[in-house]
C-alpha cells in the first residue's frame, strides 16, 4: 500500500509542473471524446428502436430512411472512435515517456544507482522497472480512467432509456415500475462480486510471478557479463542449476496465476453470451402482450448491454487492473527507496559525510569516520591533509576499507560522519579497477564522459599513443563492443588516456593498474610524474612497486577499536632505485607502453 501510495504522488506530478499544459490538454481531449462516444451510443440504440419498429410495420420507406441515417451516422462514430484511440495512446505515451524519464533522472542523479546497489541489492532490476513497469503502471490507467468515466456516463444515460422504453413488468397482480434497470443492478452486482471474489488474490500472484521473472533476468543478465569467467572454471553446471530452480519458480508462479485467471474468463465469457440474451428473455412477456414494441425491444437490449458493459466493468478489467497493481507497486517500491537513500544518508553533517570547499588548494579529512550502509562503522576518525599536486598512496590490509574511503572522497559514499573539503571549483576523476566501455565508437569511449564537441584529432591520438593504443588508431570511429574488443589491460589503458584528454585537478585510482605487467604500469604512472604533475593522486593499490610513484603512504591498520589511518612521507623520489632496478634488468621499456 505504501508503494501505491508512493506510486500515486509520483505520477500525479506528470499534471503539475512543465508538463501540465499538454497534460491537461491531452487530457481535456480524452474527456471530450468521452461524451462524444457515449453520444454516439445513445444515436445507435435510438436508430434500433427506429429501424426495427419501421421493420415490424413492413415500412419501405421509412427502413429507406433508416438506412440513409445509419450510412450519416457510420463515419461520424468512426471518426469519434479513431479519435478517442488516437488521443488515448497519445496521452499514455507522453506520461510513460514523463515517468521514465523522472524514474531515470532520479536512479542517475547523484550516484543514487550506485548507492542503490549498495545499500538495496535485494531491490531487484531496476531498468526494469524503468523500462517496463513504468509502461504497465501508465498505459492501463488511461485506459482505466476512459473505461470509468464511459462507464458513469454510460449506465447515467441508459438508465433512463431502462426505465422508460422497458416499462413496467406485471406478475401477479403487482406492477414492478422500471423493471429493466433493476433486472440490470441485480445481474450486474452478481458479476461484479464474483469476480472479486474470484480475481482479488490475483494481484499478489501476479506482483510474484513478475519479481520471479526479474530475478531470472538479472540471473541471465549476470551470466553475460560474467561469461569467460564461468566458462574458464567450467561453471556451467552450476548456473544451468541455477537457471532451472529459478525457471521452475517463475513457472509455478505462472500456474498460480493461471488458475486463477482461468475462473475469472469462465465468469467473463459467461457474461459475454448471457448479456445479450438476458434482457430478450425479461422482455418477451411484454412483447407478446403487446406492452411494448419490436423496436423497443430492441432498443432496451442494446441499453441493456450498454448499462451491464458500464457496469460490469470491473469483470472486464480485473486481471489487467491485478497487472497494473503489481506493476505499480514496483514504480513505487523504486521511487521509495531512492528516496529513503536521500533520507538513510543524511541533509546535514550529524548524518552524513559533508563534501564542501576548503579555504585552500589542499584536501582536508577533518573526524572523518566512513561507515557501511547499514551503520557499521569500519574507519574512526580519519584526519589528514593532502598537499597540491601531491601523490599518496593508500595502503592497508584487505579488509580495512581502503576502496570505501577513496569512494567517500569522490562523494560516492555517503554514509558515515565527519567532513572531506576540497579546493574550490576543483575538477576530480576516479577511476575504477574497471574501466567503464560505453557504447559507441571508440572516439566516444575515450572521450567519455563528455557529451559537448569532440576535441582535435592531435590531442586524441597524442593520448593514445602515449598511452599504448596506437594500434586501434584507425578504428576511432568504429562501433564495436569494446569492452569484449579490449583487453583488461587495454581498458586500463583507456583510463589513462581520459585522464590525458580530461586533465582534472584531482585524480583517484582504485586498483587502476591491476591488469597491466609491470613495465606497462610504470609507463601509466609516470604520467603524474611527467604530463600530470600538476595533478593531486590518491590511489589504492597492493603492489610495492607503488610506492615509487607516490611521496606519501596513508596506512589503514585494524586496532581492537576500530580501522586507524596513519601517516607517513617520503617513501620515494621520483625515479625510484626498485624502477632503476626494474628497467636495468627487466629491459627499458618504450614511454608508450608498447
Amino acid at each position: 500500500m505504501m508503494s501505491l501510495r508512493a506510486y500515486a504522488r509520483l505520477t500525479g506530478g506528470y499534471w503539475r509542473g512543465a508538463s501540465a499544459i499538454p497534460a491537461w490538454l491531452l487530457t481535456a481531449s480524452c474527456a471530450s471524446l468521452i461524451v462524444l462516444t457515449i453520444a454516439v451510443q445513445f444515436a445507435v440504440t435510438e436508430w434500433n428502436r427506429f429501424f426495427f419498429d419501421a421493420l415490424d410495420r413492413k415500412n419501405g420507406p421509412e427502413i429507406a430512411m433508416a438506412i440513409g441515417l445509419f450510412a450519416a451516422l457510420l463515419p461520424v462514430a468512426t471518426a469519434v472512435a479513431v479519435g478517442g484511440l488516437t488521443a488515448r495512446m497519445r496521452l499514455q505515451v507522453s506520461w510513460r515517456q514523463w515517468l521514465a524519464t523522472r524514474l531515470s533522472e532520479k536512479w542517475l542523479g547523484e550516484q543514487r544507482f550506485y548507492r542503490l546497489s549498495v545499500s538495496a541489492p535485494e531491490l531487484d532490476a531496476p531498468k526494469f522497472r524503468i523500462a517496463e513497469d513504468a509502461r504497465v503502471g501508465t498505459e492501463p490507467v488511461v485506459d482505466f480512467a476512459w473505461g470509468i468515466a464511459s462507464a458513469v456516463l454510460t449506465a447515467t444515460v441508459f438508465f433512463g432509456v431502462l426505465w422508460s422504453a422497458g416499462g413496467s413488468l406485471t406478475v401477479g397482480g403487482i406492477t414492478i415500475p422500471g423493471f429493466m434497470t433493476i433486472a440490470a443492478i441485480v445481474y450486474c452486482l452478481a458479476m461484479s462480486g464474483s469476480m472479486l471474489k474470484l480475481g482479488y488474490p490475483l494481484i499478489a500472484r501476479i506482483e510474484t510471478k513478475n519479481r520471479a521473472e526479474a530475478k531470472l533476468r538479472q540471473d541471465l543478465g549476470r551470466i553475460r557479463e560474467n561469461a569467460e569467467s564461468i566458462a574458464t572454471i567450467g561453471g556451467e553446471a552450476g548456473e544451468t542449476s541455477l537457471l532451472a530452480e529459478r525457471t521452475e519458480f517463475v513457472a509455478d508462479c505462472c500456474r498460480a496465476a493461471i488458475s486463477r485467471l482461468a475462473g475469472m474468463t469462465l465468469l467473463t465469457n459467461t457474461n459475454g453470451m448471457a448479456a445479450p440474451v438476458v434482457p430478450l428473455l425479461l422482455l418477451s412477456h411484454n412483447y407478446l402482450t403487446g406492452a411494448i414494441t419490436l423496436g423497443g425491444v430492441m432498443q432496451t437490449a442494446a441499453a441493456f448491454v450498454q448499462v451491464q458493459q458500464a457496469l460490469n466493468w470491473l469483470v472486464d478489467n480485473y486481471a489487467r487492473i491485478s497487472e497494473w497493481s503489481a506493476s505499480a507497486n514496483r514504480v513505487g517500491g523504486l521511487w521509495t527507496a531512492l528516496s529513503d537513500l536521500d533520507a538513510t544518508a543524511g541533509s546535514n553533517g550529524d548524518a552524513s559525510i559533508v563534501i564542501a570547499e576548503s579555504a585552500d588548494d589542499r584536501i582536508h579529512l577533518q573526524a572523518l569516520s566512513v561507515a557501511r550502509h547499514d551503520g557499521l562503522v569500519m574507519i574512526d576518525e580519519a584526519d589528514a591533509i593532502i598537499e597540491p599536486s601531491q601523490k599518496v598512496l593508500l595502503m592497508g590490509e584487505s579488509g580495512t576499507g581502503k576502496s570505501t574511503l577513496i569512494r567517500a572522497v569522490a562523494g560516492l559514499w555517503p554514509w558515515g560522519t565527519g567532513r572531506i573539503l576540497l579546493p574550490p571549483n576543483s575538477r576530480i576523476s576516479f577511476v575504477p579497477q574497471a574501466a567503464y566501455m560505453p557504447r559507441g565508437t571508440l572516439r566516444q569511449v575515450l572521450e567519455y564522459p563528455a557529451r559537448e564537441t569532440p576535441g582535435d584529432d592531435a590531442t586524441l591520438i597524442a593520448a593514445m599513443t602515449r598511452c599504448g593504443l596506437k594500434r586501434f588508431i584507425p578504428r576511432l570511429d568504429a562501433i564495436e563492443e569494446w569492452d569484449k574488443v579490449l583487453s583488461g589491460g587495454e581498458q586500463q589503458r583507456v583510463a589513462f588516456t581520459r585522464l590525458l584528454i580530461g586533465r582534472p585537478d584531482i585524480v583517484i585510482l582504485d586498483e587502476a593498474t591491476s591488469a597491466l605487467d609491470t613495465a606497462s604500469q610504470d609507463s601509466m604512472m609516470e604520467l603524474f610524474r611527467d604530463e600530470l604533475a600538476a595533478c593531486t593522486v590518491i590511489s589504492v593499490g597492493h603492489r610495492p612497486e607503488l610506492r615509487d610513484y607516490h611521496d606519501r603512504v596513508l596506512t589503514l591498520t585494524r586496532r581492537d577499536n576500530g580501522v586507524v589511518m596513519t601517516s607517513r612521507t617520503g617513501v620515494a623520489g621520483h625515479g625510484g632505485l626498485g624502477r632503476l632496478v626494474r628497467r636495468i634488468f627487466g629491459g627499458r621499456r618504450s614511454r608508450s607502453g608498447a
